[in-house]
């Protein structure tokens, strides 16, 4: 899979987003095919980009989607895309973001499936990102190479796609919730300890 930025002229004005590609094989040769769009988008867009990537993140087959046809003609063949001269002196990239591992760490996660553990275990109180999900964002830290919590808070979270792929802002990551995230998932070790071995065990057929 890949990333591709696009661009839509809406109104006379140019919005920018991301999608997430795959090649695929058919009998007319090699394909590229839209798995899911990210980025800011509207409504339609949101509709028709995140639902597929949480079924991504949940290792589940993206469902059919039917696509918007010209005129509302059903069959009716896509029209094709329009090629843009652009200037390469003047291109300027902006607001870069990590994308490919914190995917990867947080489709690890869910497939492990802590965050329903810890959904079960700890009680909802008056906080504004659940605890399950503040744990998520630590585990992927991690596993992305970030040392600190600190760290995680003040600069590694803005850097990446997590903002959109997990939904929860960048000021709402900082390193008082993170430690006491630590607090809330530390009273569960062993049942998350349990948790995690069974996974393994079902995964590799390994008995422990």
């Amino acid at each position: 899979m890949f990333l591709r930025k696009n661009r839509r002229l809406i109104d006379g004005e140019t919005y920018e987003y991301w999608t997430l590609c795959e090649s695929v094989r058919t009998e007319r040769g090699p394909r590229q095919r839209v798995v899911a769009t990210l980025g800011k988008l509207d409504e339609d867009d949101l509709r028709a980009g995140w639902d597929q990537i949480e079924a991504l993140l949940d290792g589940r087959q993206p469902g059919p989607r039917q696509p918007n046809l010209p005129n509302g003609i059903p069959g009716a063949p896509p029209q094709p895309g329009a090629w843009e001269l652009a200037d390469l002196s003047r291109i300027e990239v902006g607001r870069v973001r990590e994308f490919g591992s914190v995917f990867l760490g947080l489709a690890l996660w869910r497939r492990l499936g802590p965050h329903q553990l810890l959904d079960s275990l700890i009680a909802p109180g008056r906080e504004e990102v659940a605890w399950a999900d503040v744990a998520a964002v630590l585990t992927v830290g991690k596993f992305c190479g970030e040392a600190s919590e600190l760290g995680i808070a003040e600069s590694w979270y803005a850097r990446t796609a997590l903002e959109d792929i997990a939904g929860i802002p960048a000021d709402a990551v900082n390193d008082d919730r993170l430690c006491r995230a630590l607090d809330k998932v530390g009273a569960h070790k062993d049942r998350l300890c349990e948790h995690l071995m069974k996974k393994y065990e079902s995964w590799f057929g390994v008995n422990f």
